[in-house]
């Protein structure tokens, strides 16, 4: 019961209205600098943990009858642990893949109602 009530109290809910803003930023025309680059990666690795686990716990993966999800549930797994490219352009680019998987995953979890919809 205790172990049950750290993980409850250690609990940050998934919507907290901050994940298309950062995905948006990741994305957008403009190019990050290296302490930007920092701290995007910081907060998409937290968004990202968290739909990976949500898609795992929710069983997304079989409901949905392809390896879509499960394909990016196992690159959200291995791009979230990467370490970042020391090389700017290389570190924005890493970036840049983070946001995309995180918004695909996204996508799937809204498609197969695992969130009421995207925040």
């Amino acid at each position: 019961m205790r172990r049950v009530l750290e993980k409850v109290q250690r609990w940050a809910p998934y919507v907290d209205g901050l994940l298309l803003d950062d995905v948006a930023a990741v994305l957008d025309d403009y190019t990050s600098t290296e302490h930007e680059v920092d701290e995007h990666t910081q907060r998409l690795r937290g968004h990202l943990m968290r739909l990976v686990h949500l898609a795992v716990c929710s069983n997304v993966a079989e409901q949905d009858g392809q390896v879509e999800v499960a394909d990016l549930i196992e690159r959200g797994r291995t791009i979230g642990t990467e370490e970042v490219p020391t090389d700017h352009r290389r570190a924005v680019g890493h970036l840049r893949r983070m946001a995309w998987t995180l918004h695909e995953l996204l996508e799937r979890l809204v498609t197969h109602q695992c969130l009421t919809e995207a925040p």
